[in-house]
């Protein structure tokens, strides 16, 4: 007999719900135990079922998955379930609160219900923490997987600390030349032959654009920046305050932070 994996999900998109609730009955190791349209009604659920995993929307009314999470991490003497939260892009504020909160994995909507499938089950691999009870100064597992969405949190996240501005276009070409440089180290060898037209062939635009692009970018955040924060991410790399690092320093530290944390290799 299949040992199914219970499942609460939370969102106050009831069709979402109901997608969901159809697509996870036809799972033969994958168990509905409760629905929720609200962070009340989530709590609720999550207390009296015990699931092994949550799906967890963002932003919902009466009390958010943010809320829901802290009341989580309080209960001391509860199983830590999993947590796949799902959030919207422009969302990256919260989301960055919601990993340091302790989330295993972030889907973005739109998603695919076989990818979403396909990560619970890898996420209840992983039972080396099941055994033990969860406390709110664990370190948040965000990685688990490898996922791409978490690393774009991650990115994100840290661009922000850093100041470039969202609406320039050299944010979009800086973020994907980051995850393009982690997933690729040799990339960074290839800068103006190959990161740079890759860039440009997504964008429809030029490498010349690309390469202005995130120089701009980079611009303004030593203009707009925060000192402090600029030398706690660049640390004694350089002396930030007399000179900009180049397109590809700037890339590759920051690519190099990102595998850090994330312990991609």
């Amino acid at each position: 007999m299949v040992n199914k994996i219970k499942i609460i999900v939370a969102d106050d998109n009831r069709n979402l719900c109901q997608m969901l609730q159809n697509y996870l009955q036809d799972q033969e190791d994958l168990m509905l135990v409760g629905l929720a349209y609200n962070g009340l009604e989530a709590w609720e659920l999550i207390q009296t079922q015990e699931p092994d995993l949550i799906i967890l929307d963002l932003v919902m009314p009466n009390l958010d998955g943010l809320g829901v999470l802290e009341r989580i991490n309080a209960r001391t003497t509860m199983t830590r379930p999993k947590i796949i939260m799902l959030t919207a892009f422009g969302q990256e504020s919260l989301t960055h609160q919601a990993m340091m909160l302790g989330v295993d994995y972030f889907i973005l909507k739109p998603f695919d219900l076989d990818i979403l499938s396909k990560r619970i089950r890898s996420l209840m691999l992983d039972t080396s923490s099941d055994s033990s009870q969860f406390s709110s100064s664990a370190s948040p597992n965000v990685t688990t997987v490898g996922s791409t969405v978490n690393l774009c949190v991650e990115v994100t996240a840290m661009m922000h600390q850093i100041g470039i501005p969202a609406h320039v276009k050299g944010y979009q070409y800086i973020r994907d030349a980051i995850l393009m440089v982690v997933e690729d180290v040799s990339l960074l060898g290839a800068v103006t032959k190959e990161l740079y037209p890759d860039i440009a062939k997504k964008y429809d635009t030029a490498p010349s654009r690309v390469e202005r692009g995130i120089r701009h970018a980079i611009e303004l955040a030593w203009e707009r920046g925060h000192t402090d924060t600029l030398k706690r991410i660049f640390g004694y790399s350089m002396n930030i305050e007399r000179q900009k690092p180049t397109n590809s320093e700037f890339i590759a530290l920051l690519a190099d932070k990102l595998r850090v944390m994330s312990k991609v290799s």
